[in-house]
């Protein structure tokens, strides 16, 4: 998901985004945070809860912050997930900034993922978005650049 954030230069949009404290008050979609000491090697685990859908979502995640990429690296450790995991990447835009959500997962429920996973990835977009609203202000979807693409649309 590539979404622009005109308002916000990159520096402080990864900040805003880095600061996982402040979501339950930037945003309805989080519902609670709850953050770990940072561990030995900087990486820090919260603890999520979510709206999803017509329900929550509770997962725990191992965080790992590289301020100078401005990224940020999840694994899920414990959830509802089988498994979830992701990064979020801050890049210059033209004007603003461009911020990349990828995200990996399965619901662990094989028989179902042909209808579930459509309907869950479509929610996380959604939550995405109106997540990156309440922390950047303005935002709009962006296309994917081509070059992630290896020249090939």
């Amino acid at each position: 998901m590539h979404m622009l954030a005109p308002e916000r230069e990159p520096a402080q949009a990864y900040a805003r985004i880095s600061d996982f404290a402040r979501y339950v008050e930037l945003t309805e979609t989080v519902r609670e945070v709850v953050l770990h000491p940072p561990e030995p090697d900087g990486s820090l685990v919260s603890e999520w809860t979510v709206r999803f859908r017509n329900g929550l979502l509770r997962w725990t995640e191992r965080d790992t912050f590289d301020p100078r990429a401005l990224s940020i690296e999840f694994t899920q450790l414990s959830g509802d997930f089988l498994s979830f995991e992701g990064t979020w990447r801050v890049r210059p835009a033209e004007r603003g900034s461009l911020v990349v959500f990828d995200a990996w997962f399965d619901l662990g429920i094989p028989t179902l993922a042909d209808i579930l996973d459509p309907v869950a990835a479509a929610t996380l977009r959604g939550n995405i978005a109106l997540i990156l609203r309440g922390l950047l202000g303005e935002v709009t979807q962006a296309p994917a650049p081509a070059e992630q693409y290896d020249g090939v649309p």
